[in-house]
């Protein structure tokens, strides 16, 4: 596992990730097969959505009627360790996306488990009563019952410790804290809060190592506040004040729509003041589906290979990539997948060769981040300050350090409008020689793109936005560049 600092999470669905056969679901084993693939990428953690026993072959994975059993139709168990021992030996970590917060709707053996029930709900290990409500259906689990608790607990610690994953990612946990997620004192779950507590508590005091992440998106510290200090104790959360803001500054058609300001707080946000307690991303299976699409989609309505889907998408993921937080890609993102999520639709893989600039435009983000060329160390540290907010302009320039200085310090200006600039003055964190590490416009990624020419620049005695020392730079259309002084 590396240290939450240094994750990069690909998030994939076994069914649609590397489909062999026409009709029929991809399985396990094509996900093995596709590793290499993503370590050269430089992705160093995958998250599987739900591989869990469900009602015929196809689906998301978020109705599990056999928690404790892999999906047939992937493999079974077998394959889900053959999954995590591959991916090990490649040094990629395994995430897994677990679903507590109900069961089913459909094929429940647990339903009615021993002929009793009131109310005519699901028995022994249900609520009977209007505890049982989710959007879902009526199978909310009895978190107030000690052998429904332990059924529970025994399944996370089973992944953790039989099938050695590196941690969890659980669905949805309003609906565990709360009836119906609407922050109501009269709806509130204690009993599902202590679970999560306790849960988290053996994970952290067993396995510190082992990440567990919280789907909850109401924004609240108490999520990923240590259980001593009243909290929930998760690792890290999704954070929709991230995605949300972001998405809306990708997609919005006119450049006056964008707003910096809202680029600020979503680079800016942490949780329980910790800037890796949370998970950032600009594509989940939530964000692409349910009447919402793919990025590059959104922006083109119908064709995403065009010149503002490919800048936009790739702004986007630039920003994900040199924030603080734990970011994320979901499949495909990176070969300009289109349309939008959906279990019976697989990725197509013919896209790698065809966008392949846009594939490597995604690697050399990530090495960057991860520091491979001994130069970028600040893009994976604690420490991030706001240089300039133009929104007049449609700029953002941000640092990020670790411990500061030449090799590590880094400087990132993202450029949300369609013009370009050449002689744009920023405030620079040192004198001397900044030397332009990525530009997203280069022609190598997209012959589309601009290729405007973002040059090393020395940074001089004069003051300018707050700092003794600035420069200026030249950034391309919708494009990002990221600079840094040499060791």
């Amino acid at each position: 596992m590396p240290s939450w600092n240094k994750l990069v999470v690909y998030e994939l669905h076994v069914g649609t990730f590397n489909v062999k056969e026409e009709g029929k679901p991809g399985d396990l084993y094509g996900v093995i097969e596709k590793l290499p693939y993503l370590k050269d990428l430089g992705i160093n953690a995958i998250e599987v959505m739900p591989p869990f026993e469900f009602p015929g072959d196809f689906s998301w994975g978020y109705n599990p009627s056999q928690p404790f059993a892999i999906e047939s139709a992937y493999g079974g168990p077998d394959a889900f360790k053959s999954l995590v021992k591959a991916a090990h030996e490649l040094g990629i970590a395994v995430i897994l996306d677990v679903v507590y917060n109900h069961f089913g709707p459909s094929d429940l053996d647990l339903w009615q488990f021993d002929g009793w029930s009131e109310n005519n709900k699901g028995g022994i290990y249900f609520y009977n009563d209007w505890k049982s409500e989710t959007p879902w259906g009526d199978t909310r689990p009895d978190y107030g019952r000690a052998e429904v608790r332990q059924y529970l607990r025994d399944n996370a610690m089973m992944w953790l410790e039989e099938y050695q994953v590196d941690g969890l990612r659980m669905d949805m946990i309003p609906y565990i804290r709360n009836v119906h997620a609407d922050e109501s004192p009269d709806s509130m779950l204690e009993d599902g809060m202590s679970l999560l507590r306790w849960i988290n508590s053996e994970i952290a005091e067993k396995f510190p190592w082992k990440l567990t992440i919280a789907e909850d998106l109401h924004g609240l510290d108490e999520i990923t506040d240590k259980v001593e200090n009243g909290g929930l104790g998760f690792g890290a959360q999704w954070d929709g004040d991230f995605v949300h803001p972001v998405r809306n500054a990708i997609i919005a058609p006119e450049d006056e729509e964008r707003d910096m300001f809202a680029m600020e707080a979503a680079l800016i946000r942490r949780y329980s003041g910790n800037p890796f307690h949370r998970v950032v991303y600009t594509e989940s299976h939530d964000e692409v589906a349910n009447g919402k699409a793919r990025v590059a989609e959104e922006i083109a309505d119908g064709d995403v290979n065009n010149y503002y889907s490919k800048k936009r998408a790739s702004l986007g993921m630039s920003m994900v990539l040199t924030v603080p937080g734990i970011p994320m890609i979901f499949q495909g993102h990176e070969l300009l997948e289109d349309q939008w999520f959906s279990d019976t639709d697989p990725i197509d893989w013919k896209r790698k060769k065809e966008f392949n600039g846009f594939v490597n435009l995604h690697r050399d983000l990530i090495r960057l981040r991860l520091n491979y060329n001994g130069q970028t160390d600040g893009l994976s540290g604690e420490h991030s300050e706001v240089i300039r907010v133009d929104n007049e302009k449609k700029v953002l320039v941000y640092q990020r350090w670790q411990e500061g200085g030449a090799g590590d310090t880094t400087v990132v200006v993202l450029n949300f409008s369609g013009q370009a600039y050449e002689d744009y003055r920023i405030g620079m964190p040192d004198l001397g020689l900044w030397k332009v590490r990525f530009n997203s416009d280069w022609e190598g990624y997209d012959k589309e793109f601009g290729d405007f020419k973002a040059f090393d620049t020395e940074a001089e005695q004069l003051e300018c936005d707050g700092y003794a020392q600035s420069t200026n730079v030249a950034v391309g259309a919708y494009s990002a560049i990221i600079l840094s002084q040499d060791k």
